[in-house]
């Protein structure tokens, strides 16, 4: 929850890429929770539109916007107005991007320029970019990508000058129930009796859409420019998740596929130096122009050891099964929906 409730008061928010699960969320909760002006949705997929604005259509806050971040005029069309931004369009599916590389830097780093250019002409005051764990010692070319996405949104508050917009960056992992995730990809085939496990070892953080949106708003309201917001969140077996779903179901050992982790990592050792600790997240801060140093930015933080790092192998916090299953019993109408 925000400490300043009106933070969103009569603000225009956009939403990039905001037909996806994460913009569902945010779009539902910041309704139902806030009183912006406005919320537009910014998405190159008319018919994604079409179904979403049919779940709002009594809502005349929610504007929708045909748009593609790699158009960068179209961009400064969209954020006249704008208060607030929300980049949360990407190319995220990590075996199209091993195999359509250019296609994955012309939205993931081409796009984020675009972004940074767009808001800091039109005078917006706050961009929130999300990002991944597959960022932090990227293995595979959307991690990479979205690296230099997250570099260039820090970097951007240089760029914008003293007193001009502020960007920052949310971090986290698998979002539980979410359209192509493992939870709902293993309810579609649990009743073949044998699901396909990548490796016995494989651990995955488990975040849900919720905590995802309330980690973005208190970046919004944290922010003074250049931190990367890491949710603290529990870990869970993949071989877990697959027996709370399919208790009486086979697995089959199938291999880790092109540019997969065995982990997640949200915070590697390279980033601990510049890493703080709170009640219920990390925040890394930018090393240049010795910003992991200002007062303003650390507030109550406590500097993590030297040799941190936050992995879903190294944890202190595990989901139970139990929780899991009750987790799936309240949410089983939205798992795999958006």
């Amino acid at each position: 929850m925000l400490k300043d409730p009106t933070l969103f008061k009569g603000k225009n928010i956009l939403l990039t890429g905001g037909t996806g699960s994460f913009g569902h969320a945010f779009v539902r909760m910041t309704l139902e929770q806030h009183e912006p002006n406005k919320i537009i949705i910014l998405s190159r997929d008319e018919m994604k539109q079409w179904e979403m604005a049919k779940l709002f259509q009594t809502d005349q806050r929610v504007r929708f916007f045909i748009g593609d971040v790699r158009d960068r005029e179209r961009l400064y069309r969209a954020m006249n107005g704008v208060d607030y931004v929300v980049h949360a369009a990407a190319s995220k599916i990590v075996p199209t991007a091993e195999y359509n590389p250019f296609e994955c830097v012309k939205t993931n780093i081409n796009g984020a320029m675009n972004v940074i250019d767009a808001a800091i002409d039109n005078g917006v005051q706050h961009v929130v970019a999300l990002s991944t764990d597959k960022a932090s010692s990227p293995v595979n070319l959307y991690g990479a990508t979205k690296l230099a996405s997250d570099k260039l949104f820090v970097a951007g508050n240089s760029y914008a000058g003293g007193d001009g917009t502020r960007f920052s960056v949310v971090r986290y992992g698998n979002v539980m129930g979410s359209r192509g995730s493992v939870i709902p990809f293993f309810m579609s085939i649990k009743n073949e009796g044998i699901l396909p496990i990548t490796d016995p070892r494989m651990t995955r953080f488990m975040i849900t859409l919720d905590q995802g949106v309330e980690l973005v708003w208190h970046a919004f309201e944290d922010m003074v420019g250049g931190e990367i917001y890491v949710k603290k969140i529990p870990s869970m077996k993949v071989t877990d998740i697959a027996r709370v779903l399919a208790p009486n179901a086979e697995t089959k050992v199938v291999g880790i596929r092109p540019g997969e982790k065995l982990h997640e990592q949200m915070v590697g050792a390279e980033d601990a130096l510049h890493t703080y600790e709170y009640n219920d997240h990390y925040k890394i801060l930018p090393s240049i122009h010795n910003w992991d140093t200002t007062s303003e930015r650390i507030k109550d933080g406590r500097k993590v050891a030297e040799d941190f790092v936050y992995s879903s192998d190294n944890n202190p916090d595990w989901m139970t099964e139990d929780a899991l299953a009750s987790w799936i019993d309240a949410n089983r109408g939205k798992i795999g929906a958006i």
